[in-house]
């Protein structure tokens, strides 16, 4: 893979923001559709893989915490990868986190998403 190259947030595809959105809005329906029936879902360790693993991540993923989530920074790979760097804050152990959301698209579906935080400098 290339570099990542810094862009405007609104330059993310459709589906990315689509499913950013519906994630932030805890609506699961919504966030599913962004995703291949075959897609796979990385996070804290644990590996989701197709439809009902995947919905089972999105309905449970930080539902023990009440945290706000915002949209800081992007970064597109190619042509198929992009990064979208969210800062939460709320009741969680740190309290604080910037976590990049590292998207492997398949046509205009998600076939790979990978939550991980973002620790080098300049992650944004």
């Amino acid at each position: 893979m290339t570099a990542p190259t810094r862009i405007p947030l609104d330059q993310l595809p459709a589906t990315i923001r689509g499913f950013l959105a519906a994630h932030a809005a805890r609506d699961t329906d919504a966030a599913l559709r962004a995703f291949t029936p075959a897609a796979v879902v990385v996070d804290d360790g644990t590996t989701y893989r197709g439809t009902e693993e995947v919905r089972r991540f999105l309905s449970e993923a930080g539902a023990e915490f009440s945290y706000t989530t915002t949209l800081v920074g992007a970064r597109r790979v190619d042509d198929t990868h992009w990064i979208a760097v969210h800062r939460l804050e709320g009741d969680f152990p740190g309290g604080v986190v910037e976590l990049g959301y590292r998207f492997a698209m398949d046509g205009e579906r998600v076939a790979e998403l990978v939550l991980a935080p973002q620790t080098e400098a300049g992650a944004r």
